[in-house]
């Protein structure tokens, strides 16, 4: 498989991000580094090398961001790889519901996301080439109390990769969607519960890089998370209500 010689990756200055955009540097793809933390991606230029080039970007400022990976793209001579992986991960308590916070959470995970992929998709369908890829969760596919407004913006990056599937899977466009379980990282490291299958951050890039590489329509991992949400997918309603509120 042809690695890309091009590649934007968000949220790179920590996670998966930047455990996404180290792998691909160092296998020699030229990686366009984005986050708003720019010394963290001048650091990790440092580590990688000259293959990584920092882009500070800021995916909550929807227009602008998608007009600077449209203008990226023609200064580059082409994305061949764009993942939308920049994401934010707050709870949000219906009791205590919290517009700023919900609202920055659809601001980063669904304005910021699509205006990602937006910004880069029509040059890849007029060049008949490229891939879009979207990080999304396991959370897409369950509703669970206090992930109201995360859950939600996961759920619409999926439908959203999926339907542009349809309209460009002809054209020599790919689209991945990629749907996490629980990963080591800045964000989970604030989550005070007990997270099931947590997978170190360098393990799940392995995998996550195997699948993007495949051009997999879609990939969810672990397979024993994926499999417990599959089921209780799968359940009566009232029933996995019942389960569910035991979550709290």
């Amino acid at each position: 498989m042809a690695l890309p010689k091009t590649a934007l990756i968000t949220g790179a200055s920590s996670g998966l991000g930047r455990g996404l955009a180290t792998h691909y540097a160092k296998a020699g793809v030229t990686v366009y580094a984005a986050a708003r933390r720019l010394e963290q991606l001048e650091a990790l230029k440092a580590e990688v090398g000259a293959t990584l080039i920092p882009l500070k970007l800021d995916v909550a400022d929807a227009d602008g961001c998608c007009e600077r990976v449209r203008a990226l793209d023609q200064e580059c001579g082409g994305l061949d790889l764009v993942i939308a992986n920049a994401g934010v991960g707050e709870l949000s308590n219906g009791k205590r519901i919290d517009w700023p916070g919900v609202h920055q959470t659809i601001k980063v995970n669904v304005a910021g996301a699509a205006a990602t992929l937006c910004g880069a998709l029509p040059a890849m369908v007029e060049r008949g080439r490229g891939q879009l890829v979207g990080i999304s969760s396991l959370a897409a596919f369950l509703t669970l109390p206090r992930t109201a407004a995360y859950a939600a913006s996961k759920a619409f990056l999926t439908s959203f990769m999926e339907s542009l599937r349809f309209d460009v899977e002809h054209t020599g466009v790919a689209v991945t969607v990629i749907h996490p379980g629980f990963v080591k990282s800045e964000m989970t490291a604030k989550n005070k519960f007990e997270m099931p299958f947590l997978l170190e951050t360098d393990e799940a890039v392995r995998r996550m890089a195997a699948a993007i590489d495949r051009k997999q329509k879609s990939y969810a991992f672990p397979w024993q998370m994926s499999s417990v949400v599959g089921l209780a997918s799968a359940l009566p309603k009232p029933l996995y209500r019942a389960i569910a509120q035991r979550t709290r």
